[in-house]
């Protein structure tokens, strides 16, 4: 299985996690225990969700950067850290409240409810949290809206830091074909130079060759009218 989606699963599974022992927490506080514990470990837990959350983040970014996989693929990625960072804040949100459970209608509506009716047990949604209490479902759909502006402006700068690299990228390989095309050239040359050497090599070999063939013919010319000048000279 690709590593990035064993990560975000076990991001995932941190998440529900979290819920739960939310979820178990509230339960102590209407029991009248001490959360003290619960508490500390939440917070634990909360931390790693949120570095696990920032790792996906940065490795999907590489990843699409040096092309590992398709803009498709990563946008598909996006939507899912996306979809983990909103669960992320409705923990934090539900990790803040300690009042009784929430009414059930605002918490289908804050869990993405609508005109289908109650949805069942969300885990994901333990609590109205304080920062929603009061408001009406129109300022409700408006805190989403905002919240899926800010999305997209995160969208949006990524996309930007997309654009970057991939140019980038096609400044680099221009770069490299200029270079390629310079080594080209030196290799040709090379070639070139090298044949060049090979051939007056073998021609001073030959004119060597030539030379000492011609030292000894003389040589030989000569002992012969030495030879003839001998036989014919006079003797007394």
């Amino acid at each position: 299985m690709d590593p990035w989606l064993s990560a975000y699963d076990s991001s995932y599974d941190l998440a529900q996690e979290i819920a739960e022992k939310i979820h178990q927490r509230n339960r102590y506080l209407r029991n009248g225990e001490n959360p003290v514990k619960i508490n500390v470990t939440i917070r634990s837990l909360m931390k790693r969700l949120n570095e696990n959350i920032g790792q996906l983040r940065d490795s999907l970014l590489r990843s699409v950067s040096s092309r590992q996989i398709t803009q498709l693929e990563g946008d598909r990625r996006q939507t899912l850290v996306d979809e983990l960072l909103t669960k992320e804040r409705q923990l934090q949100m539900s990790f803040k409240f300690e009042g009784p459970e929430p009414d059930v209608i605002r918490s289908s509506l804050m869990s993405g409810g609508g005109a289908s009716g109650p949805t069942p047990y969300n885990p994901w949604v333990l609590e109205e949290p304080e920062e929603t209490r009061g408001l009406g479902y129109g300022e409700l759909r408006q805190q989403q809206q905002r919240m899926i502006q800010e999305q997209d402006a995160g969208l949006d700068a990524l996309s930007s830091i997309i654009a970057r690299q991939k140019q980038m990228g096609y400044d680099i390989g221009n770069e490299l074909d200029e270079q390629n095309d310079i080594i080209d050239d030196l290799t040709n040359l090379v070639e070139n130079t090298d044949t060049k050497v090979r051939n007056q090599t073998r021609h001073v070999k030959l004119v060597d060759k030539k030379s000492g063939s011609c030292a000894m013919m003389v040589v030989i010319v000569l002992l012969l009218i030495a030879i003839v000048v001998v036989a014919v000279w006079p003797t007394k």
